[in-house]
C-alpha cells in the first residue's frame, strides 16, 4: 500500500501544483487509472509565514512548519514534503525535531541536475533562495556549481515572486523578464535553470525557456510518489 503523503503547504499556487503533480501523475506509477497515494495537506496563513521572513524570524518559521507536521502526523501521514524553497532555510531545524521523514526540495533537484550531467545551473527564486546557503551546499554535494542573477535582477524577480505569482497573475511582461535572466545566466555558461520558487513553474516552461528547467515543484512531488511507493 502506498504510503500517506503530507504537504507541509506556505504559498497556495505552488502548493496546488505539487498536490496536482502527485494526483496526476501517479497512475502511470501505480498501473491503475484514477489510482494516487493518499494526500493530505496543512497550512498555517501565508501572511504569517510572510511576517515572519520580514522579521527575519526563522524560529518561527520552524515552528509553524512542524505544527503543521503535527497536524498531519495524526491524520495518518508517514512522509512529508514542502513545497516551498525559502522556508527550507530551517530544513534541518524541522526533520531533527519533527516526527516524520522529510524530503528536501534542493536535494531533490540536485539530484536530477547530477544525473543529467550537469555541472553549472542557475537559480532564480526568492532573494532568501536565491541568496540563502541551501542550495549551494545540496548543489554542492553533487559536485555542482550554480550562478544567480545581479542584485537588482535578484529584486525584482522577489517582488514579481511576492507581488503577483503567489497570486496567481501571470502576466506577459513577467514572463519576457524571466526569459531575459534565464538567458542571461545562459550566456554565463550554465547549462540549466533552477525553478527555485514553485510558482515560477507557472510562469516559465520549456517552451519558453533559453535553458533547459528543473522544476523544484514536480521533481519534490516525483521523490514523494517514488517514496510512496516503495
Amino acid at each position: 500500500m502506498a504510503k500517506h503523503i503530507g504537504i507541509v503547504a506556505a504559498s497556495a499556487e505552488g502548493a496546488a501544483l505539487c498536490y496536482t503533480t502527485i494526483c496526476i501523475e501517479a497512475p502511470a506509477l501505480m498501473g491503475a487509472k484514477h489510482a494516487h497515494p493518499e494526500v493530505s495537506m496543512h497550512t498555517h496563513p501565508f501572511s504569517d509565514y510572510v511576517r515572519l521572513l520580514e522579521a527575519g524570524n526563522w524560529g518561527g518559521v520552524t515552528a509553524l512548519m512542524l505544527s503543521s507536521e503535527e497536524k498531519l502526523a495524526k491524520i495518518g501521514a508517514e512522509i512529508v514534503i514542502c513545497p516551498d524553497n525559502t522556508i527550507h532555510q530551517v530544513y534541518d531545524d524541522v526533520s531533527g525535531m519533527g516526527q516524520l521523514p522529510w524530503l528536501h526540495i534542493a536535494e531533490e533537484v540536485g539530484r536530477e541536475a547530477k544525473k543529467r550531467g550537469y555541472s553549472k545551473v542557475g537559480l532564480i527564486g526568492t532573494s532568501f533562495t536565491m541568496e540563502g546557503p541551501f542550495y549551494e551546499e545540496k548543489l554542492g554535494a553533487f559536485g555542482i556549481s550554480h550562478e544567480i542573477p545581479g542584485d537588482k535582477d535578484r529584486e525584482l524577480i522577489d517582488k514579481i515572486i511576492f507581488d503577483e505569482l503567489v497570486a496567481a497573475r501571470f502576466t506577459s511582461e513577467s514572463r519576457v523578464y524571466f526569459t531575459a535572466v534565464i538567458n542571461e545566466l545562459k550566456e554565463q555558461g550554465c547549462e540549466g535553470i533552477i525553478l527555485g520558487c514553485t510558482e515560477i513553474p507557472l510562469i516559465v516552461n520549456e517552451e519558453t525557456s533559453p535553458l533547459p528547467i528543473l522544476d523544484s515543484t514536480r521533481l519534490l512531488a516525483r521523490a514523494a510518489l517514488r517514496y510512496s511507493l516503495k
